[in-house]
């Protein structure tokens, strides 16, 4: 790293491989042949490339006032508004909220809307409040810190029941957590700029930890989907005529004569769960070289994709048969007012027979309840589930599913007819029975049942796991989740798998599928990584990066080199943009851990944690670091502190176990470990390194029964059966050191511990240990 600078890597890895003649050549023939729009990116694209420059959506009012007229009764409109009389919603007439956790009293200073609340050092302080942020069904205010911060107050106001309430009520937020409004996890610069104001510009500064946060439109506007407008008023004044051809009319992104799946990712870079690597300038050939999407991820979503977490609609809708058959965001939504399009069932009916679908034949409920009309009739009721955020926002699941009571009961996941307000007082069995009796007890093979047993990490998964991952009849989102699961069941099927994930036609498989190869198995694939290095997409590109930084440079040609460095380049500037968050550090953390440049790695770990002080892979990454670098009592102590914020997490516990036994600390290793199994019964690794250690501790009863399950979960590994015979041969019991012989020559019959243990036996002159790798791993 330059001391100087550490956001700029050293010279040598500044260089810049010369092109051949041929290679430019092979560019120029591309750019002239027509290439069909496929998810690599290289098709028709996401914006277009202009000197335009953004005019606010009052000048498009002239030329467009109907669409005007709708966008202002919208929530994009009301995004976000100066505090004024007209703009804040809530009661600032001398009042205090006080639930016994969070204490503040609202009140008025002239025309300004103010607060008293308790401060980041622990005291109350009066703040003016600068923004409204939001508008229905609730709205939070935005108050104006130090170093150009605004931070979201975290009691908001409900404008239903015309009440003010915690945005986290059960939980006492201290001044020092992350979630406190004074802190990153209510960030407004950070955390929810890019999505409430028109071409926001963040202007983080990493050297200072300041912002200049800046933005051509308070809210919402025109401009935030349609790109900067000047080329397009320029071209309206033409007159027809004079016009120049083809050229979108002066618009920098396309709404029109688009597919669906690129109207789709016009509104994902906002309405997605998602981590940024670029701004969006509105000139991204795909949506990937700005966002990346989180996945079906355990906290995030059920195991059959249900939403559990906020996943603002994309990721849900990608599961969607909708979005598979070519339906778009505006095909319901009314792209100015966002409303749908048609009241109740009549949206649905533009494309679904009313006469097979919506009557009694179909959902077999009454129009009427209690002499008023049922909600249960309307198809969004059963398709389209509702689960409540932020305390009143009651936000629909976009995967439009078909109702499953059944997977409720084989893992565990909500359905439909249980929600409330509906049979939520009725047993499950219930419900499966007049399901049953309406629609027969057959039901098709979902993807939940795999996913959550993947989560689990059960034995048998990863056969399942490999077979999704591959089938292209499951959404892509679908897929890339299996392959992060599948990288726990190392196998030749899954080799295989990963082969084909590498090329796959989506570019989010190959973004997974670069991710979770895992570290013993990379420099197998590394020359299908490296091939993904001139990926057209950032998100894959950058992926690519990360993950070849510490395979070893013999492995790659020249040209892959000088790839690998301007990927890594590229990685490390979409990251020094987000370093206000402790994500980025981590990752810069974990990049430079994999370069080797330990020092380099131990600060971004520790500028994570100075964002938020309970970071798990922060936590995790240093003190593995530290634990590298013979500083124990550091590491420890780390892990003790992930310890606390995550007490049942058994990633942790595993991790703190084995440090434990690094440390000679066998008797407190061996209880961790007894944690971390209890929270992940199904995991192998951890049962072996028990059992390691129980006979460490001379207790070799409970030693071989921990092998036994261990090798009831992994059947057939190596080390676990070269470690249960050194366990009997410790015991001097012979007959089964030969019974676990028998099965490993059968199985690796060239593995060098495997041949001397069979070497032993045979002479069975010499009753020494044939030796073999039975130590602790930290795998």
């Amino acid at each position: 790293m330059n001391a100087r600078n550490p956001y700029r890597r050293d010279a040598h890895l500044r260089r810049w491989s010369l092109m051949s003649l041929g290679a430019v050549a092979t560019i120029i023939l591309l750019i002239l042949i027509p290439v069909p729009e496929t998810d690599r990116g290289s098709g028709e694209s996401f914006g277009i490339k202009a000197k335009a420059t953004f005019v606010g959506s009052i000048r498009c009012r002239e030329c467009h006032e109907s669409e005007y007229e709708r966008w202002k009764r919208s929530d994009h409109m009301h995004a976000m508004a100066e505090a004024t009389r007209q703009s804040v919603k809530g009661d600032f007439d001398d009042v205090t909220y006080d639930d016994g956790l969070v204490r503040v009293r609202f009140f008025r200073d002239g025309e300004h809307f103010m607060v008293n609340a308790l401060g980041p050092d622990g005291r109350y302080h009066d703040y003016r409040v600068a923004y409204t942020f939001g508008w229905d069904p609730l709205q939070q205010y935005l108050i104006p810190l130090d170093g150009g911060r605004f931070q979201c107050l975290t009691i908001a106001w409900d404008v239903e029941r015309r009440r003010w309430f915690n945005l986290y009520p059960d939980r006492d937020i201290l001044p020092d957590d992350w979630l406190h409004w004074t802190r990153g996890g209510q960030n407004w610069n950070g955390m929810c700029a890019e999505c409430h104001s028109t071409d926001l510009r963040k202007g983080y500064d990493p050297e200072t930890r300041t912002f200049d946060t800046k933005w051509s439109e308070i809210s919402v506007g025109c401009e935030a989907c349609h790109g900067p407008g000047s080329e397009h008023i320029r071209w309206g004044r033409v007159p027809a005529m004079g016009r120049e051809g083809d050229n979108h009319k002066g618009l920098v992104v396309r709404t029109s004569g688009i597919s669906s799946r690129r109207l789709v990712q016009m509104c994902a870079p906002c309405h997605s769960r998602r981590s940024a690597i670029d701004d969006n300038r509105h000139s991204a050939a795909h949506l990937f070289d700005i966002v990346v999407p989180m996945l079906l991820e355990e906290g995030l979503y059920y195991a059959d994709g249900q939403i559990l977490a906020e996943d603002y609609v994309y990721g849900s809708f990608l599961q969607s048969k909708m979005y598979n058959k070519g339906v778009g965001c505006s095909d319901c939504h009314d792209a100015h007012t966002l409303e749908p399009r048609f009241d109740g069932n009549a949206l649905c009916r533009r494309c679904h027979r009313g006469d097979e679908y919506d009557g009694a034949v179909h959902h077999f409920h009454k129009p009427n309840h209690e002499g008023a009309p049922s909600r249960a009739v309307l198809c969004t009721s059963c398709h389209m589930p509702e689960r409540l955020y932020m305390g009143v926002d009651l936000r629909a699941d976009h995967s439009i599913r078909i109702p499953r009571p059944d997977l409720s009961a084989r893992i565990g996941v909500p359905n439909a007819c249980s929600q409330v307000g509906c049979h939520s007082d009725r047993p499950l069995q219930w419900v499966l029975d007049a399901y049953t009796k309406w629609y027969g007890a057959s039901s098709k093979p979902h993807y939940g049942p795999v996913i959550a047993a993947g989560r689990r990490r059960d034995p048998d998964a990863g056969a399942q796991l490999a077979r999704i991952s591959g089938d292209l009849i499951y959404p892509s989102i679908v897929r890339a989740t299996a392959l992060t699961l599948l990288a726990s069941y190392p196998s030749e099927e899954s080799e295989r798998v990963f082969d084909a994930a590498l090329r796959d036609e989506d570019p989010l498989v190959r973004y997974a599928a670069a991710g979770s190869i895992g570290t013993a198995e990379m420099e197998r694939f590394a020359p299908l990584v490296a091939a993904l290095l001139s990926d057209p997409v950032k998100a894959v590109r950058t992926q690519a990066a990360l993950r070849l930084a510490a395979v070893p440079r013999g492995l790659l040609e020249p040209y892959q080199i000088s790839a690998l460095v301007r990927g890594i380049s590229e990685y490390e500037k979409s990251l020094t943009r987000n370093l206000d968050t402790p994500d980025a550090g981590a990752n810069l953390g974990n990049l430079y851990a994999a370069l080797g440049e330990r020092r380099a790695a131990e600060e971004f770990y520790r500028r994570s944690l100075e964002v938020d002080g309970a970071f798990l892979p922060s936590l995790v990454g240093l003190a593995r670091l530290l634990s590298l670098e013979g500083k124990k009592d550091g590491a420890r102590g780390l892990l003790a502190r992930a310890a606390r914020a995550y007490p049942g997490n058994g990633e942790v516990l595993y991790s703190y176990g084995l440090l434990l036994a690094e440390m000679r600390r066998y008797e407190e290793a061996e209880k961790m470990l007894a944690q971390a199994e209890e929270k992940m019964p199904a995991v192998a690794r951890i049962r072996y390194n028990r059992a390691i250690l129980l006979g460490m501790l001379n207790r070799p009863v409970a030693a071989e029964q921990e092998f036994l399950e261990a090798l009831k979960r992994e059947p057939g590994s190596a080390p676990t059966l070269l470690a249960l015979a050194d366990l009997y041969l410790q015991q001097g019991r012979i007959l089964e050191v030969r019974s676990v012989a028998r099965e490993l020559i059968e199985r690796y019959p060239d593995d060098p511990g495997v041949l001397r243990l069979m070497t032993w036996l045979e002479g069975k002159r010499d009753h020494r240990k044939p030796g073999g790798p039975t130590g602790i791993s930290h795998e």
